[in-house]
């Protein structure tokens, strides 16, 4: 099995994060009731396809491309179904919403893989209901006809190839606008939110549950804020902070990635026995950058690839999960050293599966393409100046050694043309929802988890201490219990918890088995926001 955590150079795909924006007076009425022409469709269901059951359950809807202008353009978008378990009226709570996060996640195929992970008691109550968000997969995707190396956002600060970054970032930019123009101002985070609140419409319902993972949280946010009366039973898994969007949520990775590289230097050190990478923490870290090191000068070869130091770092996700990240940092020293490594171990972090085919051909850089269209347009707080992006890398690099210069290096927003068509959302409501954290999470950290407890003040948050990982709710963690019990009942804890991971899910990762969107350059790693 080949190497699923380092060097982001052997799969370069599609990407991460999340923020919303907030409604001026003059489109309010326009998201706050439903259009007339829109909630009066009926979807066609029909069979996904061969390759999947028969209650598995497809149809496209129309929405308008622009809220503001309801009766001008409209566009596709694909929704899924599996009705709930119980045919008993008394018993059918309604509709829970699912999206697995992204920007830029395919969503359609979510109802078949929850209805397999949640527990009995909550798919025998809801209808499973998917949809790819618009711009994605069968929903009017997206594409800026983005070569895989274009997609490759993994680049770290050098002076002598910054210059090459911003070509970049730039061409990116130019040959999005290039190819969908207009149409790119109007793909975010809170459109999606409309859509949603179009298909309660559709389904005929008064309220809507939702399920979001990572990105999907600041979705789920985002729509509670709009719409607080038709939000019903909200669960928010792994949760972006929306102060933080779309800039600051990259860097928190780096951030993130410090604390979690001390925790791992400490782990393996009192392992020494089995690892042999120090016996102290120090003497850890040292083998550590002297491993990078080395990889600078010369790039190892391993499990068919060439691994430089630059690619070590951007794997610093690993790092989350300790006994991961010990048994990867033995297998490339081996390979350093010119010994044949062992076959790579099983993380235990399974490959996400291929999105099923459900109709028309995706372009390959959708997920690019979908990611970078909403992360420009959510909002206008993207620096215009690459040379601000230079000294920022500069720093944070000296501040996060492990990937700070790769996330404030400069990006494609800076050159974005198309602005989203709204300012950006404030989140600040007291809509009753659930939140759930690990406290070891790559993409989304406890302190990003925190952000958007704050601001969502009706919400109670289960935090799962030591655990690792991202994505909970499916992973059959301690914090299952709580969230089956408020999808079920309806009643938040009187207070927040915490409970604890078991110890094997404290050295690796137990994140949730659901298929969430892989990050660009970091194969086989889970979810991106």
């Amino acid at each position: 099995m080949r190497s699923r955590r380092i060097a982001p150079v052997l799969a370069a795909s599609a990407v991460a994060a999340a923020l919303v924006p907030t409604l001026t007076p003059a489109t309010a009425s326009a998201a706050e009731n439903p259009l007339p022409q829109h909630p009066e469709q009926r979807p066609a269901w029909h069979r996904c396809s061969s390759a999947t059951p028969a209650s598995f359950q497809c149809a496209t809807i129309k929405v308008p491309l622009d809220y503001s202008r309801p009766g001008g353009k409209k566009i596709d978008l694909a929704i899924s179904r599996i009705k709930a378990g119980s045919s008993s009226s008394a018993e059918r709570r309604g509709v829970l919403l699912v999206n697995p996060g992204g920007p830029g996640g395919q969503g359609l195929d979510m109802p078949q893989a929850l209805s397999a992970e949640l527990p009995k008691s909550v798919t025998r109550k809801y209808d499973l209901i998917g949809f790819d968000p618009r711009g994605v997969g069968q929903s009017s995707p997206l594409s800026c006809g983005l070569t895989a190396e274009e997609e490759n956002w993994q680049r770290p600060y050098k002076a002598a190839t910054f210059a090459k970054d911003v070509k970049w970032a730039r061409t990116v930019a130019e040959k999005c606008n290039a190819k969908q123009g207009d149409k790119l101002r109007h793909i975010t985070t809170r459109n999606t939110a409309r859509d949603m609140d179009v298909i309660r419409a559709v389904l005929g319902e008064k309220k809507i549950s939702y399920l979001g993972y990572s990105y999907g949280t600041y979705l789920g946010a985002v729509y509670t804020q709009l719409f607080p009366q038709r939000s019903d039973r909200i669960v928010l898994d792994s949760a972006v902070d929306p102060a933080r969007i779309w800039r600051g949520m990259i860097q928190v990775w780096a951030e993130g990635s410090e604390p979690a590289f001390t925790r791992w230097s400490e782990w393996t050190a009192q392992r020494n026995a089995t690892y042999k990478l120090g016996n102290t923490p120090d003497k850890v870290r040292k083998t550590f950058w002297g491993l990078v090191a080395r990889a600078d000068r010369k790039p190892i070869e391993f499990n068919g690839a060439l691994v430089s130091g630059d690619d070590i770092r951007a794997g610093r996700a690993m790092f989350f999960s300790v006994r991961d990240a010990a048994e990867e940092i033995v297998e490339l020293k081996k390979a350093a050293d010119g010994r044949a490594p062992d076959s790579t171990p099983d993380t235990g972090t399974p490959e996400r599966p291929a999105p099923p085919s459900f109709g028309r051909a995706v372009p390959p850089d959708n997920g690019s393409a979908a990611f970078w269209a909403v992360a420009c347009a959510d909002t206008r707080a993207w620096p215009r100046d690459p040379e601000q992006y230079r000294r920022d890398a500069v720093r944070d690099k000296a501040k996060y050694p492990l990937y700070g210069d790769f996330a404030s290096h400069i990006k494609p927003c800076a050159f974005w043309k198309k602005n989203g068509s709204e300012p950006a959302t404030t989140i600040d409501n007291k809509v009753g929802a659930l939140t759930l954290q690990n406290e070891w999470d790559s993409q989304t950290p406890l302190s990003s988890g925190l952000g958007m407890h704050r601001v969502m003040k009706g919400s109670r948050m289960v935090t799962v201490a030591g655990g690792a990982g991202h994505g909970i709710y499916g992973s059959k963690s301690c914090a299952d219990k709580t969230a089956t019990a408020y999808l079920t009942t309806g009643k938040l804890p009187a207070k927040d918890v915490t409970c604890q991971a078991p110890a094997a899910a404290r050295e690796r990762s137990s994140a949730t088995k659901l298929p969430l969107p892989t990050p660009p350059g970091i194969p086989g790693m889970p979810g991106r926001f």
